[in-house]
């Protein structure tokens, strides 16, 4: 069970404005999220050796699909808290639980940093949160103070600032889009670096270094789901590309965004990439 802390952030530090927002729309993009990147965090979490029977903390839990995949991996013998800031996404969740048959898992609305619970856990696992975070690293020594001694620490974060590596001449629109990705994160004060910084992360945190693996999701083939997934993405951006004056709903055109992508993907005849992200995972001495 969990109870407050009186050990709170340092509230002059601010976290950067989760650039994506928090609408109903924002819940389907976090599913649709899962669809792209789900692999990728099943295969960190199978290298990290989380398995049948561990109690895992899942931080910014949103929809619930980190959740719901370690609930499965665990098995009913094991236990999942989900922890969000978000209350509202969380009845998304725990309706998804239910609907799967799930009883291994349960979410509680908070900040985990701001948590204390009565029981170390096996595992903490985040993907995708340490980013908007005023310090990630003080936030991290937060999360992984709730491990047993040989706990694991398993995250997911994105790295922007290799992006624009995939810049070229013959592909406008994708050039466009990252450019405005790159942006309006700057704009937000996230952490462009988290993923490639995650590695000082783990190591400041007392952590061995952690291993590692750069991924994308990429795709060239007529049918992707890459290419919806990327208009899902700029429908929950547009509010802040609006609000910092960096582009207008008619200059991004979600609603044949989808489609402009996979004709210039298919014109260029080079594929399409998606924000990458660094996966990191260690063990907490015992």
């Amino acid at each position: 069970m969990a109870k407050n802390s009186s050990n709170n952030l340092n509230t002059s530090n601010r976290d950067a404005t989760y650039t994506l927002g928090r609408t109903s729309h924002e819940t389907t993009r976090l599913i649709e999220q899962s669809r792209i990147y789900g692999e990728s965090t099943k295969r960190l979490c199978k290298r990290a050796g989380i398995i049948d029977g561990m109690r895992v903390l899942e931080i910014g839990s949103g929809a619930g699909d980190v959740a719901l995949m370690l609930a499965e991996r665990v098995g009913p013998t094991g236990q999942v808290v989900g922890v969000d800031i978000n209350t509202e996404i969380l009845d998304t969740a725990r309706q998804r639980a239910t609907d799967a048959g799930l009883q291994n898992v349960e979410f509680i609305a908070g900040d985990a940093r701001d948590l204390g619970f009565s029981d170390k856990f096996d595992a903490v696992v985040g993907r995708f949160v340490l980013m908007y975070m005023a310090n990630p690293s003080e936030a991290f020594a937060k999360l992984i103070a709730h491990l047993k001694p040989g706990g694991i620490a398993a995250f997911q974060e994105p790295e922007y600032t290799l992006y624009p590596a995939f810049l070229h001449p013959d592909t406008p629109l994708m050039n466009q889009l990252i450019t405005w990705i790159l942006d309006v994160f700057k704009h937000s004060g996230a952490h462009l670096n988290m993923g490639i910084g995650l590695y000082q992360t783990f190591v400041n945190a007392g952590l061995p270094p952690p291993t590692m693996h750069l991924e994308s999701p990429i795709g060239a083939a007529k049918t992707w789901a890459g290419y919806r997934y990327m208009a899902t993405i700029f429908q929950s951006l547009l509010p802040l590309l609006e609000k910092y004056d960096l582009a207008t709903a008619e200059q991004v055109g979600v609603d044949t965004l989808a489609a402009r992508i996979r004709q210039e993907v298919i014109a260029s005849k080079r594929p399409f990439f998606l924000p990458l992200h660094v996966t990191a995972y260690s063990t907490l001495p015992v």
